[in-house]
């Protein structure tokens, strides 16, 4: 274990309060709206109301608890997680179908973040309707300007006020367990909940009670991001944090059920019991400290989603986009497209629903979809592990039983509006199932040869002065897993496209491996001071930035005097000035000379489009622009058949006589 690993390990009270600001957010902020939907526009029953805080509480402990905070945490990938971490880890057992789950959870977790930020921001503006002077504010106004903002500053990145995320969660926690307690004297009786046999006789013997197993499961919205934000707190300060985020969430839930068995047979008229608990003249403090806990949340599920992106650039599950770095903190990067796709989606979601209470029906179906995803990868990690039978199929039959109900009593939500977060999500999923494939057909057909074959060629060409020098270093970037042997493509842009003569020949290629933050490099020098290999092998976290990982090479092997870089001009070298360097990047393009199968043809036109909106591959790889020059070639896939083309001969030409 690294040293890094061995600090996100240790439990400190700093590290416990950024842990409370980074990690807890999204479902720190669920009592606004749960017990509100649980109720809906029905009369006030203490049957549902005990069943469902008694659902609440053992959804929080089975779903959350148990499956996320003592197992899931487990399976870290050198102290990195989420769920394309966890298919990095579970992919080893060369399981092929294990893509399907890490596709489909990712892409649910994306749809989440588009949902998120409307309800949470909704639920919390939506309290000044209880303030009489302010009730007749359009809350949708505010709501958008909140969100506007929120994605404005995700340029600058999160430096400095993230600094203030735990200390105003900490206080929004105590706030929550306050208000519970403050309830809880007028009725203990409601501890009674917690016995498992309330929320059995709700969802069994009530009239339509498990259909309220829809608004109980938003309860646990945001225990993905226990698992995915692993790597900025650590196990150790989540699982201690999750007791004291957990303790005052229940004296909430529990509290909040007490304020509406009080008023059992009465109609909420759209109220939200979160805000019914609050003393009037404590009212508008809460307003604003609800607002602020749910940016902190929208927050979190916005970084969530650039790191997930990034992620699924580096494995091949999305196209390449232009990623920045606003900070210095370990992890943090901007996605400009990312961003401001997931801005639009929020906008139209609140512009859509309006109330947080019509949003809910789009909440929580893609949410249970990505726990069961997530919950395959986890049983196939609980395989490599060695855990025993009995707790692997135990925890199998558990989890399906639970999640199989959760996604059966969301289905009802569906036509209310589920249905947009499901389709968000399946086409998140296309994007990324087109551009995995259309990689694997392209990549199946690229040619490559022995390296070995063409070094006299390349030596000869190095040395013939008839040939115009085209750069003193020429770096290509080859695909080529095996260090033996380079695209044939290659060979043909230096020997007969335009012959490429240079000093020295670079042959750089960048493998992804399946830790977080690797960063290795091996140099294979084929002909000395002409032919050489750098073979990178970098995190799926970690930036390709090519230009400065190659120049940091090269001035390694300068110190140790492996190269000579200096420029090959006489009057250039007597002055000890280094050559140019010059990069070359092969573009493929799909020729009109294929003929495919129908459906490798459509992924590979989708795969096309895609490409022409994603970054270039120049940029993709950090190059600076100004040394790059790209060279488009064409794909030919699948050859036409040879033609059956016939020449005509015309008759002999008369003689110039007749």
């Amino acid at each position: 274990m690294s040293k890094d690993n061995n600090y996100l390990n240790k439990v400190t009270g700093a590290g416990l309060l950024v842990t409370l600001g980074i990690i807890f957010g999204d479902i720190g902020t669920s009592p606004l709206y749960v017990l509100k939907a649980i109720v809906g526009e029905h009369p006030i029953d203490s049957k549902s109301i005990m069943g469902g805080i008694s659902c609440i509480f053992w959804t929080l402990t089975l779903q959350t608890t148990l499956k996320y905070v003592v197992l899931t945490l487990r399976a870290d990938n050198k102290g990195e997680g989420g769920i394309f971490a966890l298919y990095t880890l579970v992919k080893k057992t060369k399981v092929k179908w294990l893509m399907f789950p890490a596709v489909i959870g990712g892409s649910a977790i994306l749809a989440e973040g588009i949902i998120t930020p409307p309800i949470s921001v909704s639920s919390a503006i939506e309290g000044l309707r209880m303030v009489d002077s302010l009730k007749h504010i359009p809350t949708v106004p505010i709501v958008i300007f909140i969100i506007i903002l929120l994605f404005s500053i995700q340029q600058f990145g999160t430096k400095s006020i993230g600094k203030l995320f735990g200390p105003i969660m900490f206080i929004w926690f105590m706030m929550l367990g306050t208000l519970g307690v403050s309830q809880l004297f007028g009725n203990w009786a409601v501890l009674k909940a917690l016995n498992p046999l309330y929320g059995y006789d709700l969802l069994v013997k009530h009239p339509g009670g498990f259909w309220i197993l829809g608004a109980v499961f938003l309860c646990t919205t945001g225990a993905e991001a226990l698992y995915s934000d692993l790597g900025h707190c650590g196990k150790q300060n989540i699982r201690i944090s999750w007791i004291f985020v957990k303790t005052t969430l229940i004296l909430n839930y529990f509290g909040q059920g007490a304020w509406l068995i009080a008023h059992q047979g009465e109609h909420l008229n759209g109220a939200s019991p979160f805000y019914t608990i609050m003393p009037e003249w404590f009212l508008p403090f809460g307003i604003a400290l609800a607002t602020v806990a749910t940016i902190v949340a929208s927050q979190a599920l916005i970084s969530g989603s650039f790191t997930l992106i990034n992620e699924a650039i580096r494995l091949n599950f999305w196209p390449k986009a232009k990623i920045k770095y606003p900070s210095e903190l370990k992890g943090q990067l901007y996605i400009p497209s990312v961003n401001w796709l997931l801005c639009a989606g929020c906008i139209m979601v609140v512009l859509y629903f309006k109330e947080s209470t019509k949003m809910e029906a789009a909440y929580g179906l893609t949410i249970i979809l990505g726990m069961l995803m997530s919950s395959r990868l986890l049983t196939y990690f609980m395989k490599i592990k060695r855990f025993g039978a009995p707790v692997i199929w135990s925890f199998v039959f558990i989890y399906l039983l639970v999640e199989l109900a959760f996604l059966v009593a969301q289905m009802d939500k569906f036509t209310k509006g589920g249905w947009i977060s499901l389709l968000i999500a399946c086409l998140l999923t296309s994007i990324m199932l087109v551009w995995f494939y259309a990689r694997k057909i392209r990549n199946r057909y690229v040619e490559f040869v022995k390296l070995t074959d063409h070094l006299p060629v390349l030596e000869d060409l190095s040395k013939d002065l008839t040939v115009p020098k085209y750069a003193t270093h020429l770096v290509f970037l080859t695909s080529a897993d095996n260090r033996e042997e380079i695209e044939t493509k290659i060979i043909y842009s230096i020997t007969q496209k335009q012959p490429k003569r240079a000093d020295i020949y670079w042959f750089v290629h960048v493998d992804v491996v399946d830790e977080p933050y690797r960063m290795d490099y091996k140099v294979c020098e084929f002909i000395h001071d002409d032919v050489i290999r750098i073979d990178f092998k970098l995190g799926f976290r970690v930036a390709p930035r090519v230009n400065l990982m190659f120049r940091k090479v090269v001035e390694d092997m300068v110190k140790n005097k492996e190269v000579d870089i200096t420029s090959r001009y006489k009057s250039l070298n007597k002055n000890n000035i280094i050559g140019d360097f010059r990069f070359i990047v092969i573009e493929k393009f799909l020729s009109y000379e294929n003929e495919l199968p129908f459906y490798e043809k459509v992924i590979l036109d989708i795969y096309s489009f895609l490409k022409h909106l994603s970054l270039s591959e120049a940029r993709a790889f950090g190059l600076d622009t100004s040394s790059v020059t790209v060279e488009m070639v064409p794909l030919i896939i699948a050859p036409s058949k040879e033609l059956n083309l016939k020449r005509i001969v015309d008759n002999p030409p008369l003689n110039s006589n007749s």
